[in-house]
């Protein structure tokens, strides 16, 4: 059983790191939802790009947070705008960084089947491969924040 939990919860990490990387995609190109996760579900989840082996993603889990960003994005955009420090607006973080904490706050508001704990280090392990500590402290803070709102 635990081998199995392991692979599991590689398969959501998977999952979260490609959502970020989808969100960031849309964000900047604007690509069409239904393009977008087809090309990431014919292309980047579990496959082989460059010699680069992309981990097995739980598909219907990374569907589910790229599609709950954008059916709650106002939502979601508002509650992190409430907890970013004072004269500090969305528009000044690195698009990436938007994502990341676009991507944990969905989760923190509507996956309650996702612990409070497992979410936060997700994120910040999804910061990591993108930014330095400091960075992963600020989404540490940001979602624990979130969380104490929304749970």
């Amino acid at each position: 059983m635990r081998a199995h939990n392991s692979k599991a919860s590689r398969a959501r990490a998977a999952a979260r790191l490609a959502a970020v990387q989808a969100l960031y995609q849309r964000d900047m190109e604007a690509t069409h939802l239904p393009t977008l996760l087809d090309e990431f579900h014919r292309h980047r989840l579990g496959a082989e790009i460059e010699g680069d082996q992309y981990a097995q993603a739980e598909v219907a889990f990374f569907d589910d947070v790229v599609l709950g960003v954008y059916a709650r994005l106002d939502e979601i955009d508002d509650v992190l705008t409430s907890k970013l420090a004072e004269g500090w607006t969305l528009s000044r973080l690195d698009k990436t960084m938007h994502q990341i904490l676009r991507a944990g706050t969905y989760e923190l508001l509507a996956r309650p089947d996702v612990t409070t704990g497992t979410v936060i280090n997700e994120y910040v392990d999804v910061a990591h491969a993108f930014f330095e500590r400091r960075e992963a402290k600020f989404v540490n803070g940001l979602l624990d924040a979130v969380a104490k709102d929304v749970r």
